[in-house]
């Protein structure tokens, strides 16, 4: 199911959410647009348009995305205080 490089889908995820936060969307819809993005890559690119799976490897990126964004953001922030 997944190869190595496929993690890098995540990093792609983040800088996705980054480009919409730019953008203006409120930052508290940010968690839900990357689990968005993560679903419609998980079922164009990681699943080859398998629905069901898909959606489930969507998910997992792209909560694994907004954990990964929140968690450096928290980390950076405190050490700055």
């Amino acid at each position: 199911m997944f190869e190595i490089y496929d993690v890098l889908v995540i990093p792609l995820i983040i800088g996705l959410v980054e480009a919409f936060k730019i953008a203006g969307v409120s930052k508290r819809f940010l968690p839900l647009i990357a689990i968005g993005v993560g679903i419609v890559i998980g079922i164009v690119y990681m699943t080859e348009l398998n629905l069901k799976q898909g959606i489930l490897v969507g998910i997992i990126l792209g909560l694994s995305a907004s954990g990964l964004y929140s968690g450096t953001k928290n980390t950076i922030e405190r050490k700055g205080k």
